[in-house]
């Protein structure tokens, strides 16, 4: 087989083109660094795209008394005291530079009349501090970094399926995978490897992922090269996924809706979030949007689908058309509905890992020599809930920061060692796999995991669901032995998917394990029989396979941060 391998050098290798890859790879192609940037997907059309809301930096355009300091307080505040207070630091102090070198590379902010970059509320931040572009800013930041990327000559392969990293005696020498289209495969020599390759989100039934993004890669790539996995339990559900139609299930209705004035009600009409937070009403935060929408239909006043209603209909037509344009647009797509006339039924959604590979502050390396995780395959910043717009701005901080970091670690590297073995051992999983013709369905095993996760590890969990969900998960491991993998005329998508479903499964057992070790409320992450927060679970959970599971403590805040944390009230602005 080793015949039909391209070979291929590079000093730094970067899997994942989303923003945080390309953010990372820009860097070291402007350091005059050999790079190469390889996705699964295409990358004009990464996750990163998806983002709606904005991007944040306390750039004080608005509120003059803004600071990087109050900025960190409001993270980690919003975080449950789980982010980790240097991370926060870096990403908050590094923010402003960030906008800057978006500005550099042309990105399109929208601006005030005197030429300042306009920002708005957001969540829980004291300040008016988001900056955005219309309701599509994960859009144009993916365009803006994609055309530098273009300028720069950086080679991008977008159809390449990274199915290991290669790792000799704890140091990374490159990595392994095959091309989606025509199945040739990959031998990627590498000093250094930075992952990007995005969540887990996917692994549940409702999700905003598509359906093949998200399927915790990292957490496989990570774990397999001898990295560790942080706080895997801890994901944000999203209040206001659509249900229908099924195969756009969990896809967002942005939370402008909500921040417009829209309403949530149950199937008896009432407005039940003055039940959960008669302060806030629908401007709560979204856990507790989320949960509230959660007791609804559990306690069945849910709609006929398993949902609530959002309703807008009450508001003035060219309002919805002005400031709701894209969700106008979607719903009259997706379903033949005017929600000038009809309210939407949403429910929760899987939608942002908050944990994920273990890194260090000061430069995302993972443990493993010459690895590094960025973006949302990366762990620290967000803790237990994260604070709207902050994944977009710590892809632009630790892009630059990780691609500086790797591009050194290359330069000083005296020589590589590289594993005929290990590349061996990589060849050989693809090989057994495209030889697989079992009567299991990869996609009917990808649906038993996502029903499995809904139904034990979604918004409420409880430890004899969690425990019931490790047994189905015991199960579907044991018919993936069985597995048909059948590639055909139109590519070698069977083959990603089948990687697809080892990595989410493996997902799977982090996040059901660490979440029957927190045994505590907290932010995201409810627990039907520990309903309150135990001040000796302020320690982040790291993962290293099953059943081993570390507590680790986190350092104290600073006093110049933890004397601005307070409760900032979100009356009168978008939620997250």
């Amino acid at each position: 087989m080793s015949g039909d391998e391209h070979q291929i050098a590079t000093s730094v290798l970067v899997i994942g083109t989303g923003g945080a890859g390309l953010r990372a790879a820009i860097e070291l192609a402007e350091r005059g660094v050999g790079v190469l940037a390889v996705g699964k997907r295409p990358r004009a059309d990464a996750h990163t795209t998806l983002a709606a809301g904005g991007i944040n930096a306390a750039l004080a355009t608005m509120d003059p008394a803004d600071s990087w300091q109050q900025h960190a307080a409001d993270t980690l505040k919003e975080s449950y005291l789980l982010a980790d207070p240097e991370t926060v630091r870096i990403v908050t102090e590094n923010a402003a530079r960030g906008i800057e070198d978006l500005e550099r590379y042309g990105m399109p902010f929208a601006r005030e009349a005197d030429g300042r970059i306009s920002q708005r509320f957001f969540g829980a931040h004291t300040y008016r501090r988001t900056a955005f572009v219309g309701d599509y800013t994960g859009l144009e930041i993916q365009r803006t970094l994609i055309n530098r990327a273009a300028q720069l000559h950086i080679p991008i392969l977008d159809t390449v399926y990274i199915t290991r990293i290669l790792v000799r005696e704890n140091v990374v020498f490159g990595a392994y995978g095959f091309d989606l289209e025509n199945g040739k495969r990959y031998v990627i020599h590498a000093d250094a490897v930075i992952l990007a390759a995005g969540g887990h989100t996917r692994i549940w039934r409702r999700t905003s992922s598509r359906r093949d993004e998200n399927t915790g890669d990292s957490f496989r790539l990570a774990l397999l090269a001898g990295g560790r996995i942080r706080d895997a339990e801890l994901v944000q559900f999203h209040p206001s996924g659509l249900i229908a139609p099924e195969n756009a299930a969990g896809t967002l209705v942005s939370e402008a809706a909500r921040g417009e004035g829209g309403v949530l009600r149950n199937t008896l009409g009432e407005r039940f979030m003055a039940q959960y937070d008669p302060e806030r009403m629908e401007l709560s935060t979204r856990d507790r949007v989320a949960l509230a929408e959660y007791t609804e239909i559990k306690e069945g006043r849910g709609t006929p689908g398993g949902g609530v209603w959002l309703d807008v209909s009450h508001l003035p037509r060219e309002t919805i058309m002005r400031r709701l344009p894209r969700v106008y647009q979607t719903l009259l797509e997706l379903q033949m509905l005017d929600i000038t006339r009809e309210p939407i039924e949403i429910a929760p959604t899987a939608h942002y890992s908050m944990g994920g590979v273990w890194v260090r502050p000061e430069d995302h390396g993972t443990g493993v020599d010459g690895l590094y995780a960025i973006g949302e395959a990366a762990s620290g910043l967000h803790g237990a809930n994260r604070l709207g717009g902050n994944s977009l701005i710590e892809l632009l901080v630790y892009g630059r920061i990780v691609g500086a970091a790797a591009g050194r670690y290359s330069r000083d590297l005296g020589a590589q060692r590289r594993s005929p073995a290990v590349t061996a051992d990589a060849r050989g999983e693809v090989d057994e796999l495209l030889a697989a013709y079992g009567p299991e369905n990869v996609r009917a095993l990808q649906r038993a995991l996502r029903n499995t996760m809904t139904e034990h590890a979604g918004v409420v969990r409880d430890e004899a669901g969690l425990r019931k969900g490790l047994s189905e998960l015991d199960d579907i491991e044991l018919r993936m032995k069985d597995v048909g993998v059948h590639p055909d005329i139109a590519g070698f998508q069977d083959l990603s998917h089948a990687f697809d479903l080892k990595a989410a499964v493996l997902a799977a057992r982090a996040t059901l394990e660490a979440a029957i070790e927190r045994r505590e409320t907290r932010g995201c992450h409810n627990r039907a029989d520990y309903p309150k927060l135990d001040e000796t679970l302020r320690v982040n959970l790291v993962w290293s396979g099953p059943g081993q599971i570390e507590r680790e403590g986190l350092p104290p805040i600073p006093d110049e941060i933890s004397s601005l944390m307070r409760e900032v009230s979100t009356a009168g602005k978008l939620v997250e």
